[in-house]
């Protein structure tokens, strides 16, 4: 349930930079980007290290 509630906060993260995008916020748009982008990487890190370590034992 974690996952889900990781991709739902990064989903709006960046449907709220597209809606700031298109409504010339640009700093702010560019913020929630980088902010969802963050997020994900460090979701993806995480469920790779996890996939890395399960097949290690």
């Amino acid at each position: 349930m974690n996952n889900l509630y990781a991709d739902i906060t990064i989903g709006a993260l960046f449907i709220l930079g597209l809606i700031g995008f298109i409504s010339g916020e640009f700093i702010i748009s560019s913020a929630l980007f980088a902010v969802a982008t963050t997020a994900s990487n460090i979701n993806l890190n995480r469920k790779h290290r996890e996939t890395v370590q399960l097949s290690i034992d």
